[in-house]
């Protein structure tokens, strides 16, 4: 069972299949390559939102589906929830 999906191999975030709880030890799979990866999560990640692979500082950019989505606004620790309280659009 897989916890979280990672879409394409540059991608620094995953995106969550289930709701994940705060200590909850999850397995992700990397669709282009099957390939694993496990990580605790750090935070509540709701299905459909994005967990860190990696550490993020503030001014990182965030990549899903290969694609710069964003710019860090609060550190990120890997394996906690990213969404609009710590991740803005660069478009404004």
């Amino acid at each position: 069972m897989f916890h979280f999906l990672i879409h394409d191999p540059s991608d620094s975030v995953g995106v969550a299949t289930q709701d994940i709880k705060k200590g909850q030890k999850v397995i992700g799979r990397y669709l282009d390559s099957s390939e694993e990866i496990s990580l605790t999560a750090q935070s509540d990640v709701p299905l459909g939102h994005k967990i860190a692979l990696r550490d993020h500082p503030v001014g990182d950019s965030v990549i899903k589906y290969g694609h710069d989505i964003g710019r860090v606004v609060l550190p990120i620790r890997k394996g906690e929830h990213v969404h609009v309280h710590n991740l803005k659009t660069k478009r404004w």
